[in-house]
C-alpha cells in the first residue's frame, strides 16, 4: 500500500513521506475549520438554512479538494471563499436582490454560472495562459502581498490590530487575553521551526488553544464561546441540505438577465484573479515553478477550482477557491496531493466531529498563518527592483495594494495596469502579451465601474 501511495503522488520525487503529508493535510485542516463556522453564519443572513450551509462546505470543500489532491496532484485546500461569501451575502443577497424572495436562490445561480464560464477558460487554458504571461516580477509581488496580507488577516483574528477612526487601524488591547496567547503560539512555533521539529506548526496550534482552554478554566479568560469541544448525539449528524440542493432560480433571470450577468461577472472577476493570484503565490513559495516560472499542470489546478464552485452552488454554498490557509501545510512539509486528500478526508469527518474542530478559536490559528506569512513575504527580495522599472512598479504595487486593500484581486489588477502602463511609456509595448492587453482593459472597465 506504501509503494503505491509514493508511486501515486510521487513522494520520492518531491522528497517527502506519507507522515509528513498526513501532518501537513491535518494542519492545513486546522487553519481553515473556522469557515465551517462562519459561513453557516454568514449565509444564514440571507434566509439560507445554516445547518444545510454547514453541509454544503463541508461537502463542497472535500469534493474540490479531493480532485486537486488527486488529479491536480498539489498541497492546495479549497471550501467557500471569504470575500466571496460576504459578496454573496451582503452585496447581492442583502443588497441588488433585497425585497426578493429567497434571494439566495439567484444568487447560487450566479455561482454556478460563474463556475461553468470558468470550466470552459480553464479548457480553453486562458486561465493557464494567464498564469503563464504574468511577468516574474509581478509573480514575486504577488507572493509577497500575499503574505502580507494572510499576516493582516492573521492579526486581526488575534486581536493584535484593531481598527481607529482616526488612523485605520492600531495596536489592539494587551488586556484581550487572546492576543498574549497568539503572540505565545508564533513563538512556540519559531522555536520548534528552528529546532527542525517535525509538525511544529500544528503543535503551535494546538498548544495555543490548550492554553486558551486553561485560562478559560481559571477565569483568567472568558470566552463568547467555550473553548471546549461539547458532544451530543443531536450534533455530530450532519444536518440535511434538502432546502439547499439544487435551489436554483431560473425564472427570475429570464426577466433580468442584465443584473444577472453583471452579479455572476463580479463574482468571476474576483474568483478569477484570486485564485490565479493564490497559486502563484503558492506555487513559488513552495518551489513548484518551472525555470521559466511557470506551473506544471496548472490547467488541472483551476479546473479543480472551477469544478469546486459548480458543485458548491449544486450543494447549496457561495463560491469554492483555493485557500491561502493551504501555505500553513506547505510551511508544514506538505508538497504533494497526499496533503490535500487528508484535508479532504478531514472536511468529510468534519461532518460527524463538527464540536471538535468548531471549538479552535482564531487566536490559536493565527499563529500559523502570521509564521506563514513571515515565510511568504521573504520573496520581496527576489524583486528587481534596478533592471526594469515597469517590471519593479509592477511588482511593487501587487505587494503592497494586497493587504492595504484587503484584495488578492486588487493587488494582482494595480500590478498588472501599472506594469502595462510602463511598458507603454517606455516604449517597450511589444513586450506585452496580447492576453495582458484584454485583461489589463477589463481591469480599467472594473475602475470605472467602481467609480
Amino acid at each position: 500500500m506504501t509503494k503505491i501511495i509514493d508511486s501515486f503522488f510521487k513522494l520520492k520525487e518531491n522528497k517527502t513521506s506519507i507522515r509528513t503529508e498526513i501532518l501537513a493535510g491535518i494542519t492545513t485542516f486546522v487553519t481553515m475549520a473556522y469557515i465551517l463556522a462562519v459561513n453557516p453564519g454568514m449565509l444564514s443572513l440571507t434566509g439560507m438554512n445554516a445547518g444545510a450551509v454547514f453541509t454544503a462546505t463541508a461537502l463542497a470543500s472535500a469534493i474540490a479538494t479531493l480532485l486537486m489532491g488527486l488529479w491536480a496532484n498539489y498541497p492546495i485546500a479549497l471550501s467557500a471563499g471569504m470575500g466571496l461569501n460576504a459578496y454573496f451575502t451582503f452585496t447581492v443577497c442583502l443588497g441588488e436582490l433585497k425585497g426578493i424572495e429567497d434571494p439566495w436562490k439567484i444568487a447560487l445561480t450566479a455561482v454556478l454560472a460563474e463556475g461553468i464560464v470558468f470550466l470552459i477558460l480553464s479548457f480553453f487554458k486562458v486561465r493557464e495562459t494567464l498564469i503563464t504571461m504574468i511577468p516574474l516580477n509581478l509573480k514575486y509581488g504577488i507572493t509577497a502581498g500575499i503574505g502580507l496580507f494572510i499576516g493582516f488577516v492573521a492579526f486581526q483574528q488575534a486581536g493584535i490590530i484593531v481598527s481607529e477612526p482616526a488612523t485605520l487601524v492600531t495596536l489592539g488591547s494587551f488586556g484581550h487575553f487572546p492576543v498574549i496567547l497568539c503572540f505565545i503560539g508564533v513563538v512556540v512555533i519559531t522555536v520548534l521551526t528552528h529546532f527542525r521539529v517535525r509538525g511544529a506548526i500544528i503543535l503551535g496550534i494546538f498548544s495555543t488553544w490548550i492554553l486558551g482552554i486553561i485560562a478559560e478554566l481559571t477565569g483568567l479568560y472568558t470566552p463568547t464561546a467555550s473553548l471546549i469541544p461539547a458532544f451530543s448525539m443531536s450534533n455530530i449528524i450532519p444536518p440535511s441540505i434538502s432546502t439547499t440542493f439544487f435551489a436554483f432560480n431560473f425564472t427570475w433571470i429570464a426577466d433580468n438577465l442584465i443584473a444577472f450577468i453583471s452579479i455572476a461577472f463580479a463574482l468571476l472577476f474576483v474568483d478569477l484573479f484570486d485564485t490565479i493570484g493564490f497559486v502563484i503565490g503558492l506555487a513559488d513559495y513552495a518551489g513548484f515553478l518551472d525555470k521559466k516560472g511557470n506551473l506544471p499542470r496548472a490547467g488541472r489546478v483551476l479546473t479543480s477550482d472551477a469544478v469546486g464552485t459548480v458543485v458548491g452552488s449544486v450543494l447549496g454554498t457561495s463560491t469554492v477557491t483555493s485557500y491561502m490557509e493551504s501555505s500553513a501545510g506547505v510551511s508544514a512539509g506538505g508538497k504533494t496531493g497526499l496533503t490535500s486528500v487528508t484535508t479532504g478526508l478531514c472536511f468529510v469527518l468534519a461532518l460527524f466531529l463538527s464540536p471538535l474542530f468548531l471549538a479552535i478559536p482564531a487566536f490559536a490559528t493565527a499563529p500559523a498563518l502570521i509564521f506563514v506569512a513571515f515565510n511568504m513575504s521573504a520573496s520581496i527580495v527576489k524583486i528587481n527592483f534596478k533592471d526594469d522599472i515597469a517590471d519593479a512598479i509592477g511588482g511593487f504595487f501587487s505587494f503592497i495594494m494586497m493587504p492595504l486593500t484587503y484584495s488578492i484581486a486588487n493587488g494582482i489588477m494595480f500590478g498588472i495596469l501599472f506594469w502595462v502602463t510602463i511598458k507603454v511609456l517606455t516604449k517597450k509595448a511589444k513586450e506585452i502579451h496580447p492576453l495582458l492587453w484584454v485583461i489589463s482593459l477589463l481591469f480599467v472597465i472594473r475602475i470605472i465601474s467602481l467609480a
